[in-house]
């Protein structure tokens, strides 16, 4: 029977997969500045993967166990490169929201995004190593 435990674990790999994929989208986009709908893609992802950033940290934060030891420094760290992803994607998507609704072409608030975008998928990168470091050190039986 599964458990609320087994929620994090499973909607985690969503906003990893979902942010670097779009970032490389929008890397994609600034390659090839003819293809519109990289860019598109990534506005989408981005947005799709701030939502399932939100899920994961609340199950993390509400469904899983607080640990002791060496194990809870590196769920701390853990933590907190989690909200500093969340922070990011949120920033984010509301500078994209905002020059999409605003039909604005302003280059510093676009790098800007960029830029957080990319700071994004790095931070959800380091989150995820740390996540998998727990599951892997701590928790699985040798």
């Amino acid at each position: 029977m599964m458990s609320l435990n087994h929620l994090h674990p499973m909607l985690v790999h969503f906003p990893i997969a979902l942010a670097v994929v779009g970032f490389v989208a929008e890397f994609a986009a600034l390659i090839l500045k003819k293809e519109v709908c990289l860019s598109r893609a990534g506005f989408y992802l981005l947005l799709t993967g701030t939502l399932a950033a939100i899920a994961a940290v609340l199950s993390g934060v509400l469904f899983t166990d607080e640990m002791a030891g060496s194990a809870g420094e590196i769920q701390e760290t853990h933590e907190l490169f989690a909200w500093i992803t969340l922070s990011l994607l949120v920033v984010t998507s509301l500078i994209r929201v905002y020059l999409e609704v605003k039909k604005s072409n302003d280059n510093t608030l676009k790098w800007a995004a960029f830029g957080l975008y990319g700071l994004a998928a790095i931070a959800v990168s380091v989150t995820g190593f740390f996540g998998g470091t727990l599951v892997y050190e701590y928790m699985m039986p040798l």
